[in-house]
């Protein structure tokens, strides 16, 4: 019996990045190849990269892709820092005929919904029962929720509105990036951000993802929420895992 593979590839605003994954361990089996993301970001153009990528590995088995969007039966909703015209746009046929690919071999999916997954099954989140939300901050904030281990899709928590603002305006890492605020500072807009979300739900465990959580230790312990808040622990490469997670599922 040979290690359970999966392929994923996660798009994003900045780069497209994709390997084999090794299903078992939720980690890469291979060093990740990265494209950058084209510009324009339209549908064929980001096809192209993502066959470059499968190609590149000689990947012959299912393959699962997240996008910045809202992703219902194949089908893109939304478009969060790739270009509009994604919406509407069927991804799973795109990507099946551009992989030379029956549309079951492919699957889609949001791309905080990805990251949730690879935290559940095997990273901060695994184990655990009740109702978890993972929040992943980054250029937005992307959210994934799970009652009892089971994703409830294309969740949107990050636009929620505090102070009268959409909420990634004001606690996205970006935001830190961009007002060249210090962990101290930004920590009280994530608080602001979370008690928000706390006002519509009762979560069990939040787990707190993106690239910010690198140094966790700098800010999660400076919010003042309700619900117990954790790391994410896989990091930059959740959305390859859980995106391979979802593709190795077809198989099953």
């Amino acid at each position: 019996m040979g290690t359970a593979r999966g392929f994923g590839v996660d798009i994003g605003g900045s780069g497209i990045k994709g390997c084999p994954v090794d299903i078992d361990g939720g980690v890469l089996a291979e060093e990740r190849m990265r494209i950058p993301t084209p510009h324009p970001s339209t549908p064929d153009a980001v096809a192209d990269a993502v066959a470059e990528i499968v190609e590149k590995f000689g990947w012959s088995g299912p393959v699962g892709v997240t996008l910045p969007s809202v992703i219902k039966e194949g089908v893109a909703h939304s478009a969060a820092n790739i270009d509009k015209s994604w919406i509407g746009t069927d991804a799973q046929a795109l990507f099946a005929e551009r992989l030379g690919k029956s549309r079951d071999q492919v699957v889609v999916l949001n791309d905080a919904d990805a990251a949730g997954l690879a935290e559940m099954r095997s990273g901060a989140g695994a184990g655990r029962n009740g109702l978890v939300v993972v929040l992943t901050f980054g250029t937005g904030i992307g959210s994934a929720m799970f009652l009892d281990g089971k994703l409830v899709p294309n969740t949107e928590f990050g636009h929620i509105e505090v102070d009268g603002h959409d909420a990634e305006k004001q606690a996205a890492a970006s935001v830190k990036d961009d007002l060249d605020l210090s962990y101290p500072e930004w920590a009280p807009r994530v608080s602001r951000y979370v008690q928000g979300l706390e006002k519509f739900l009762w979560p069990d465990l939040f787990i707190a993802g993106g690239g910010v959580s690198k140094k966790a230790h700098k800010w999660l312990p400076l919010l003042d929420v309700r619900t117990p808040i954790v790391a994410a622990t896989l990091k930059n490469d959740a959305g390859i895992v859980g995106a391979a997670t979802a593709a190795a599922a077809l198989g099953d």
